[in-house]
């Protein structure tokens, strides 16, 4: 009996044995997931500059020989850690930045302490960034400091840099940063003001508790993490998925809690009142508008990124004051802009010729 055309009889004992080791494969490498801890994240060498309450200030060590005259003061979002920009070697972006010669400093966070509720919008902004910018300038020697935030850690910077507007920040370069937050859709109807009773839910509380965090950008995409699931099952076996993988879903994972005054601030003047896009918003009594910020700035904004949209993010460059100023467009997400193969290619090179040359 002849058989059907297109169907290899004779290939099939080869594409079951082919299938039962794949499948054993699977399930040691499946073992070893679940026993091992995964890459150590975070390594590159630093020194704690200072710490105080929920603010960390790193100095990282230089890795060239000659670097540039203006340091550099990174800004994380307060939702989440920094080391997704200092991953593993290879695919660090605090690795790259050092051996391009500029000198790193990171503005990073950890959970606010349950007394540590009150902490406001103006502790951030009027208190934590501008310390950090002064121990900066005692410990380079030098009075101007460039300014990277990315996320909300953006938000902040542009605060601090609307405020300051006479120094000593020298560039302000903000990756994936919502300026109008009526496009943060999901967000935007999760804080409804007519069901989402904040002053209830911070006055119970108090500190956000970062599941309501984690929970609030798993529903921007809610299949994502059983899709992710999926595709780790079906890639087990392949080293370099797998380390990606546990690299980028500890990050994801690793969520903060907000301190519950800084929150209600967020919710009622920039979700509800949107007082940054309109230009209304004050800090402390400190007006803070963007037109003010004068210097050079470029804000990298990612084509997919569906925490930022480019409709939260698309006003910003007209915004601001500057007359030296640069929106740049690059293919990828909210976390894949700044970190991962894409962004060795794209996003890091890009920022290392726009900042070269405004450094020295």
């Amino acid at each position: 009996m002849n058989a059907p055309a297109g169907l290899d009889f004779a290939g099939i004992p080869e594409r079951i044995q082919s299938e039962v080791q794949r499948a054993i494969q699977r399930s040691i490498k499946g073992v070893e997931y679940f026993s091992t801890s995964g890459p150590t994240l975070g390594s590159t060498p630093k020194d704690v500059l200072h710490s105080r309450g929920t603010m960390s200030l790193y100095h990282y060590r230089p890795m060239s020989d000659e670097i540039y005259r203006i340091p550099i003061l990174i800004v994380m979002a307060t939702t989440n850690r920094g080391y997704i920009l200092d991953l593993v070697p290879g695919q660090s972006f605090i690795e790259f930045l050092l051996k391009r010669g500029y000198d790193v400093y990171m503005l990073d966070w950890s959970a606010p302490r349950p007394e540590e509720k009150s902490l406001r919008m103006e502790d951030y902004v009027l208190d934590f960034i501008p310390d950090c910018i002064r121990r900066v300038q005692q410990d380079s020697g030098e009075q101007d400091v460039s300014v990277i935030g990315y996320c909300f850690g953006g938000v902040l910077s542009l605060l601090y840099g609307s405020i300051h507007k006479d120094g000593p920040m020298k560039n302000l370069i903000c990756f994936t940063t919502p300026i109008d937050f009526r496009e943060m859709k999901l967000f935007s109807n999760f804080s409804d003001r007519r069901y989402f009773d904040v002053d209830r839910l911070v006055d119970s509380v108090g500190n956000v508790p970062p599941e309501m965090i984690l929970s609030s950008f798993e529903m921007l995409r809610p299949a994502s993490r059983t899709v992710s699931q999926i595709q780790l099952w079906e890639n087990i076996w392949n080293d370099e998925f797998v380390k990606s993988y546990r690299m980028f879903d500890r990050w994801a994972t690793d969520t903060l809690p907000l301190a519950g005054e800084y929150f209600r601030t967020i919710t009622k003047d920039l979700m509800w009142d949107n007082k940054l896009f309109n230009d209304t918003m004050s800090v402390g009594g400190r007006a803070a508008k963007l037109e003010d910020i004068k210097v050079p700035f470029l804000h990298a904004v990612a084509e997919h990124d569906h925490i930022v949209p480019y409709e939260a993010a698309k006003h910003l460059i007209a915004k601001i004051g500057s007359e030296d100023k640069e929106e740049v467009m690059l293919k990828g997400g909210h976390v894949s802009l700044v970190a991962g193969a894409n962004a060795v290619k794209r996003l890091w090179p890009k920022l290392d010729s726009w900042l070269g040359k405004r450094s020295t």
